[in-house]
């Protein structure tokens, strides 16, 4: 029987993050492959329309061919257990992805060879170096023209503040794109373009193996071995530990759509990727192997089957054994529960499962007991940290267009805000609700799911606001004074905590200069 420290040795758990249209979701779809978890992979089509990826689930993503919701996808990869987390490429939903980026263990970036780094990606590997977090970087699309490799590594080192180190390198690129050489392992791979079968793989002794010439040809030969000459030269041996902490990125080449290079990347990451890692809560630093559970929820889903009007709550398992009907502490409530129908996701499949493990996701049906961050345990007190909520930068006005369905309105927005998809605020001068975003995308997203998931319907009014900040104060003289002051910009978040709406940015300075003794915040974590 598998012990606990077997089980979290075996475990891989990462989220997939890059900009829209690099190629995030067909790399995920590829990998899924390679576990067999899908047994073909859906080839793109070319107009967006029609785009069912795997992963994306909800109705508008498949018409706007984006990912606008985190999905899970777990499989095993031979004797590994591996946990993917698909995270929305649109910047619209970033706070989605930084959520998500506080429960995985380490990161894969996919940058597009033509475009290389775009400014999303830029902030997401922000979030990576908070956490030093691991990171892998799949340069994607090497069956297009695009820039010149080394220039891809000198911007990716630039950009990204981050050391590289490149594990196979590209022969040729675009229509002359003949496959990569693995520096890892010493092997060749030879490309042929096919979205459905896996390129051939030719073990070579060395770079300096005569073989290579009659693959590629002569020139093509010549000019790789000057290459992998300079690529040893410049950069320095790859060093695990270095990637482990974060200061060294390992970059691989290939095409996801034609489900080349993906082998590689996959092979080389279960190696020298993290197991589950401990995690720090307010009260001590949790490790993996210890016996009792605990765990946080870092997401929250709503309708993922449309036929059934719940909840699903994201759990990731931080350490210790998930059981099925063992029964649970909810710190924030006090409450103990048992969960008898905890799922987890492969591809698109749900099944129940008896049991999960640190570094696993488990997702738990909500009837609304979760919020994003609750903890779980097995009765200890534990408060995971690290999940914030960031001011938002858009605002309307949401107003309720067919007065007859004032309560399935209400419960929508509720249950859309427990999701962390947008924040809700009263306004207490005159009760209006103020959603505020961070793009105008997901006004969208919620006017269209309030419709066809609530059957509400609403209209946005506009309301111009520069940030919204959370206000505390020590002196409550001071806060009373300042809430009388303000009271026509004052409101409360769903917590009842106080927030100042502030309508410029000069507003603020003035109030900040104006009231000494109160704390402005723009993230709800303080």
């Amino acid at each position: 029987m598998s012990t606990l420290t077997d089980e979290i040795s075996r475990r891989r758990t990462f989220a997939i993050i890059s900009h829209p249209d690099a190629g995030k979701t067909t790399l995920t779809e590829k990998l899924l492959l390679f576990g067999g978890a899908i047994h073909i992979a859906g080839a793109v089509k070319s107009n967006k329309i029609k785009k069912t990826a795997t992963s994306d689930w909800m109705e508008i993503e498949k018409q706007r061919g984006i990912s606008v919701a985190t999905s899970v996808m777990g499989f095993n990869y031979g004797d590994y257990k591996i946990n993917i987390l698909d995270t929305p490429g649109h910047q619209d939903f970033a706070e989605d992805t930084y959520r998500t980026l506080t429960a995985v263990d380490s990161v894969i970036i996919v940058v597009d060879v033509a475009k290389g780094v775009e400014q999303q990606t830029r902030k997401l590997m922000e979030v990576c170096r908070m956490r030093n977090t691991p990171v892998i970087i799949f340069v994607n699309k090497l069956d297009r023209e695009g820039r010149d490799p080394f220039e891809i590594l000198d911007e990716l080192e630039a950009e990204l503040k981050i050391n590289v180190r490149p594990l196979t390198w590209p022969i040729n690129i675009g229509a002359k794109f003949k496959g990569v050489y693995n520096i890892y392992e010493n092997s060749l791979d030879l490309f042929t373009p096919n979205k459905q079968t896996i390129s051939e793989r030719v073990a070579i002794d060395n770079i300096t193996d005569p073989r290579i010439d009659e693959m590629v040809g002569e020139a093509d030969a010549k000019k790789l071995r000057e290459d992998i000459e300079l690529i040893e030269g410049v950069y320095p041996e790859f060093d695990k530990t270095q990637y482990l902490e974060g200061k060294v990125a390992p970059v691989f080449f290939g095409s996801a759509l034609n489900t080349f290079g993906v082998k590689e990347l996959l092979d080389c990451f279960c190696e020298i990727a993290p197991a589950p890692k401990p995690v720090q809560t307010e009260e001590r630093l949790v490790l993996p192997d210890e016996d009792a559970f605990s765990g946080f929820v870092f997401k929250i889903h709503a309708n993922m089957d449309p036929n059934h009007r719940s909840c699903i709550a994201f759990v990731k398992v931080c350490s210790g054994r998930f059981q099925r009907n063992e029964n649970y502490k909810h710190i924030r409530s006090g409450k103990m529960m048992k969960f008898s129908s905890p799922t987890a996701f492969m591809a698109q499949k749900k099944d129940i499962v008896d049991e999960a493990y640190p570094g696993d996701i488990v997702g738990i049906p909500d009837t609304g007991n979760f919020k994003i961050g609750d903890t779980l345990t097995a009765g200890e007190e534990l408060h995971f940290k690290g999940l914030p909520s960031f001011s938002p930068e858009m605002f309307k006005y949401i107003e309720n267009t067919d007065p007859m369905k004032s309560k399935q309105l209400e419960k929508g927005i509720q249950q859309l805000m427990d999701e962390g998809v947008a924040q809700l605020f009263i306004n207490q001068f005159n009760g209006r609700k103020i959603i505020g975003t961070v793009g105008q995308l997901q006004f969208e997203v919620i006017q269209y799911r309030l419709l066809h998931e609530y059957g509400a319907q609403c209209r946005w009014e506009p309301i111009s606001l520069f940030k919204a900040c959370w206000i505390e104060s020590e002196d409550e003289q001071a806060l009373e004074a300042f809430k009388k002051r303000k009271h026509q910009f004052m409101a409360v978040d769903r917590e009842g905590r106080d927030v100042f709406l502030a309508d410029s940015g000069y507003v603020l300075q003035m109030a900040q200069q104006d009231f000494p003794k109160i704390r402005f915040h723009t993230t709800s974590e303080f």
